[in-house]
């Protein structure tokens, strides 16, 4: 492609000196540093560059800036990026793009860019480098405050960057210059470009993101982050975000061609880009009247502007008419035509006959219906709005105790006026600080103010019967006018509600030019004022933002934190293969050479069962509970009683949520009579630390008592079998009597094993003779080796999770969460001896009552065991009553929580939450699998050593 589109030098602050190379829908174009990938289409006189997502439109280039509701691309190069706007991707070197067909493509590998975050707090912050930013923060030198000033774009000036504006009587470009050098080099302001503020939270946060490498693509440092998010603390804040320039709806108001008359100014002062040949203007107010002048000056034949308003402002007329610029005041643009890009608008006069109206050709509409100002950011602060008839818009209703607004976001309109509102802003905040406000003298600058604007929403559509069909009020949505009145029309009073009715304003460009647009629609559907009406929320992010950048580093292992024991080496040193439990990495099963997990697991639960084995159990949870008052605590948190446990002595218990369902159960030990040790399932540990605390400091905050979470203070050791008594005997010290008299089951003692100071507790998850060595997690290693070392002679055997589940299993010792469903009571789970007959209350013994929990035919906890004794059931499989599935819907009567191979049983298992599974025990039940059933008898949940003499010893 060419770049005739180009301007000479006089125009733009690109490096024409430099030349990029990209493509665009597979087409080969060139562009310069300081371009968008917006200016670079144009300069290749490129306006159709997406499609619309709905009604497949073609969508041109409408803005310059985040506020582009159309031209979404997708960049392929050097990363797979979608749903970027043209307008704010910075050009760069080999960049690949194309337009959008209304989605994008997500990449099919991870992104290899770093992201980071990082916290600043300052006394001051001022967001947006334009006139009123820049004279904000110069208005802060020199006072010790510390200041931080940052702006989306790369180099500070904001609107200036496209304009031909003076300052003191000189291009405001060299203003703006000396200003940077001066806050640079002040050791007390810090400057950041290419910085998006995007929410202001409570107690002043600002969250800012910076895009740090961006604009350098695949030249972009393998070390940098690509992106930062910013979490700024500021005492005062003051918005200098500028305002948004909105378009007029119209009939076919979306093809491409059709450009805010801003945005055509700034391609042209800042990129030294023309947006056509041959322009027409239609407007409601002065500044499009910038726009045609300095096209007109370049070159560009502008064929008319269109005033809607009756009378036409002298000044502007004479600039017209020097020019040859023709200008209809009192009309508007009822509609325009052509393919892929605009050719001819038609026009009409307001108040007269659509049937008097004729066309002028053009390749490009520039539109403008007045400013918005940018007030997400204020309103987000809980700063309230009213409505500016005088703008016809929506402006700050009054500053904020230590939140601002300067400039045009402060419905500011001349350049005199935003340079000297930033100052007094920055006075204000000073003042509010406490700090002396240096004398600063306010610059020269326009300050003529414009002549009153005309509040003109949409054009009446010429054509017959219309509804509004063809005018688009949200282009990136493909909301119409139309559907606006449908919304009205189906009895819809608040802006809110239409706009969820009709999406518009919920894209990425979270309604810049269609917001109030909608409101004044809205307001003229209803036949009520755009005051009353109000604005829709505003809420954070104000621009897209991407989840990598919120995630920063904490992606992978930083995202979700592995956890390992003490003994994580030993495990890998052996052989181990891991599973992730509750973010721990805990051994899964230990293979020999030529061994698979079937055969791995079967050899670990028969050395359990005959012999003598051990495994990590350090994850699980323990929290210590200290204080007169701990007994209560437990006694109400706990379906059982625990206050009358004797020191010495271990108690298993369910805790219940308030709706009566399981949800953890584990072990207490009763340390002294004012402390307990509490023991939770590894993946709920921190969830019942905070259950706990919950009711502590909400409910009972009388009860004296203190919950400290110490489960990495201990390394936990099952030593389990029936020979696990002689392991313990060869390595603890003299002190400890092994003997089932004087150690009996559920009991612990203080003791030392390998030397080392340790609690041995007689606890079993297996169903087998077993005991829990408790050491200091320092000291884990040395007491791990020393047990597997005195087991060598009775091989002894390491088992990771995968046995610990079948033994368990065997035994119907249920697993939270996945024997259970969030559904289940401790009656369900066979457990009704858990639930203490002496204690008036406990939390979620009310629910145990309702009709609910008390039916016959809940899900109850059985064994399943397949006719098929190698058939392994898959865990979730349902359970029907028939040999053949019946035609849906099937009739479910429950499903498989845990299946295995048992080694003990000599078959496979399975554990089933069954409908009135107690009552169906003998019966044969089939589950589908494979387009088959398999049938399945109904057993007690218990399969091995139903009588716990095993357990015993």
């Amino acid at each position: 492609m060419s770049t005739e589109f180009r301007t000479g030098s006089a125009y733009g602050r690109v490096d024409r000196s430099t030349t990029l190379r990209f493509t665009f829908d597979g087409k080969a174009c060139t562009g310069h540093p300081g371009d968008t990938l917006a200016s670079a289409l144009l300069a290749n006189g490129v306006h159709h560059v997406a499609t619309s997502i709905k009604y497949g439109r073609p969508r041109g280039i409408m803005a310059a800036g985040v506020e582009e509701p159309n031209a979404l691309v997708q960049i392929e190069a050097p990363f797979p990026e979608p749903m970027l706007t043209a307008t704010t991707v910075e050009l760069y070197e080999g960049l690949a793009a194309r337009g959008l067909g209304g989605q994008g493509r997500l990449a099919a590998t991870p992104d290899p860019a770093r992201y980071d975050t990082k916290h600043l707090h300052a006394e001051l912050l001022i967001v947006g480098a334009g006139p009123a930013g820049l004279a904000a923060a110069l208005a802060a030198t020199g006072t010790g405050v510390r200041v931080v000033l940052l702006d989306s774009a790369p180099e500070f000036g904001g609107s200036l960057l496209g304009t031909r504006e003076t300052i003191d009587g000189r291009p405001a470009q060299e203003w703006v210059d000396a200003a940077t050098a001066r806050l640079a080099a002040d050791p007390d302001v810090t400057l950041l470009t290419r910085t998006t503020a995007i929410g202001h939270y409570d107690d002043n946060l600002v969250l800012a993101l910076e895009k740090r490498t961006d604009h350098l693509g695949a030249a972009a440092p393998a070390g940098k982050a690509r992106q930062r998010v910013w979490r700024i603390r500021a005492r005062q804040v003051v918005h200098a975000t500028g305002a948004t320039e909105r378009p007029v709806a119209f009939d076919d108001n979306d093809r491409p061609g059709i450009m805010l008359a801003s945005a055509a100014r700034t391609y042209l002062h800042r990129y030294g880009v023309l947006p056509g040949r041959r322009v027409t203007v239609f407007t409601t107010n002065d500044s499009a009247y910038d726009a045609a002048l300095d096209l007109s000056d370049a070159g560009v034949e502008v064929a008319a502007v269109i005033d809607a308003r009756p009378a036409v402002p002298e000044r502007l007329a004479a600039a017209c008419a020097e020019r040859g610029v023709p200008v209809h005041a009192g009309h508007v643009v009822t509609g325009t035509s052509g393919i892929a890009r605009i050719s001819r608008v038609h026009v009409a006069e307001r108040d007269g006959a659509v049937a008097r109206r004729r066309g002028i050709d053009c390749d490009v509409l520039l539109v403008s219906g007045g400013w918005n100002p940018s007030v997400a950011l204020f309103s987000q602060a809980r700063g309230k709005l009213r409505y500016d008839t005088a703008l016809s818009t929506f402006v700050p209703a009054a500053a904020l105790s230590t939140v601002r607004t300067a400039g045009a976001a402060d419905g500011l309109r001349t350049l005199g006026e935003c340079l000297a509102g930033g100052i007094s802003a920055t006075a204000a905040a000073l003042d509010a600080l406490g700090v002396a406000v240096p004398p600063v003298g306010v610059p020269a600058a326009a300050a003529e103010l414009p002549h009153p604007a005309l509040e003109l929403w949409r054009v009446p559509s010429p054509q017959e019967g219309a509804d509004g069909s063809a005018q688009f009020v949200d282009l990136q949505r493909d909301a119409l006018v139309s559907d606006v009145f449908r919304a009205t029309g189906a009895g819809l009073r608040s802006v809110e509600h239409v706009k969820r009715y009709t999406t518009i304003g919920t894209a990425h460009d979270q309604g810049r030019t269609s917001g109030v647009l909608t409101s004044g629609i809205v307001a003229e559907a209803l036949g009520t004022s755009v005051a009353e009406l109000g604005p829709t929320s505003f809420r954070p992010p104000v621009q897209p933002v991407a989840f990598a950048a919120f995630a920063g580093r904490n992606r992978g292992e930083l995202f979700d934190p592995v956890r390992v024991t003490a003994l994580h080496a030993w495990h890998v040193d052996h052989g181990a293969l891991f599973e992730d439990v509750g973010q721990w990495k805990r051994p899964w099963y230990y293979p020999l050479p030529g061994e698979d997990m079937d055969e791995a697991v079967l050899r670990e639960c028969r050395a359990a069962r005959t012999g003598v084995a051990m495994m990590d159990g350090s994850t699980l949870g323990k929290i210590s509970v200290q204080g007169p008052d701990a007994g209560i605590l437990l006694d109400r948190l706990y379906t059982n009683m625990m206050s009358n446990l004797k020191p010495g002595r271990i108690r298993y218990g369910v805790m219940c949520g308030v709706d009566g369902m399981a949800l953890d159960d584990g072990t207490v030990i009763r340390v002294s009579e004012s402390e307990f040790l509490v023991t939770t399932t590894t993946g709920n540990a921190a969830k019942v630390l905070e259950w706990m605390e919950e009711w502590l400091q909400t409910e009972w905050p009388e009860l004296r008592v203190h919950l400290t979470s110490v489960t990495e203070h201990w390394a936990t050791i099952p030593l389990v079998g029936p020979r696990s008594r002689e392991v313990l005997a060869a390595v603890a010290g003299d002190g400890l009597d092994v003997s089932n008299e004087a150690f009996p089951f559920m009991s612990w003692r203080d003791t030392v094993v390998a030397g080392v100071e340790a609690r041995v507790c007689r606890i079993s998850f297996s169903g087998e003779l077993a005991y829990e060595v408790n050491v200091p997690a320092w000291y884990a290693t040395t007491v791990w080796q020393a047990l597997y070392d005195a087991g060598q002679p009775l091989g002894i055997t390491p088992y990771g999770t995968e046995t610990m589940h079948v033994l368990r299993a065997e035994k119907a010792y249920p697993i939270i969460g996945q024997d259970t469903d969030g559904t289940v009571t401790p009656q369900d789970l066979g457990m009704n001896w858990v639930i203490s007959k002496k204690k008036k209350d406990f939390v979620g013994k009310r629910s145990f009552d309702r009709a609910e929990n008390r039916r016959t035919d809940r899900k109850q906890l059985v064994a399943l065991l397949p006719a098929d004794e190698h058939t392994l059931l898959p865990e979730g499989a349902q359970i029907i009553a028939t040999e053949t599935v019946p035609a849906p819907p099937v009739p479910m009567l429950g499903h498989v929580t845990s299946s295995y191979r048992s080694d003990a049983l000599r078959r496979t298992f399975a554990l089933a939450l069954l409908r009135s599974g107690t009552e169906r025990i003998g019966e044969t039940l089939y589950v589908p699998l494979d387009g088959r059933t398999v049938a399945v008898t109904v057993a007690e949940p218990v399969l091995y050593d139903k009588e716990g003499a095993r357990r015993d010893g």
